[in-house]
């Protein structure tokens, strides 16, 4: 039986309550381990979409594995993640350190299609830079959403969609994607394989963000399903 190491935050985290739940329904709590980085929270900023449900309304990772009998580990840093297990899924974290990378193997779940769509922001990128929308299950290596892909699944896009219905729907598919990693291992799935690279992204400025949503009837259009 494969054990698995679970990377989170020692905070509050709506992806790692989604996930882990999910897993507990299918498979024995002693396989899974959790780690918990400190959380930093990050500068506001203006925006006018916001992509993603608020991850902080959410019980504690800590409270989840208490109740499932699963250790827990609060770590100052990634250095303090013992290697020895059979793989690492990535639920929360920032940067990870190159020694951490090169010690596991550690699996991620990007919200864009890599190559073509990476680093932050990937959903307002993915519409901005006109280019398909998709969630890619990946390992980790040194390089920026760069490591081997193990499966993307594509987000539908519909002509009658508003940005609040596409962008619950590619969560969703995020959440999904990680949710079923081990099937996606054993039997992959990429039908954007050859697909250009692009460079990492930063966030997404405000007059980006603008221009973002002016393109958005445009990229339905262009992608999207139906009449």
């Amino acid at each position: 039986m494969n054990t698995i190491g679970i990377v989170t935050y020692h905070y509050p985290h709506l992806k790692t309550e989604q996930v882990m739940l999910n897993l507990l329904s299918r498979y024995d709590a002693s396989r899974f381990r959790m780690y918990a980085l400190p959380f930093t929270s990050r500068k506001e900023r203006i925006i006018q979409i916001n992509h993603r449900p608020d991850q902080t309304k959410s019980v504690l990772p800590e409270l989840l594995a208490k109740a499932h009998g699963i250790p827990y580990t609060a770590v100052a840093s990634d250095a303090e993640i013992p290697n020895g297990l059979d793989q690492y899924l990535i639920l929360g974290a920032g940067i990870l350190s190159e020694a951490f990378v090169r010690g596991k193997k550690t699996i991620n779940c990007h919200p864009g299609v890599i190559p073509a769509v990476r680093g932050l922001d990937a959903f307002k990128w993915s519409i901005y830079e006109m280019k398909p929308l998709g969630v890619t299950l990946h390992y980790i290596d040194e390089e920026v959403d760069a490591g081997e892909v193990i499966s993307i699944v594509p987000t539908d896009v519909y002509k009658t969609d508003t940005f609040e219905t596409l962008c619950r729907r590619h969560y969703e598919t995020e959440i999904d994607l990680i949710c079923d990693f081990e099937r996606y291992q054993q039997s992959p799935v990429n039908p954007f394989a050859g697909i250009a690279t692009g460079e990492p992204h930063r966030r997404m400025g405000q007059e980006t963000e603008a221009e973002m949503i002016r393109r958005f009837d445009e990229y339905k259009e262009r992608f999207g399903i139906g009449h």
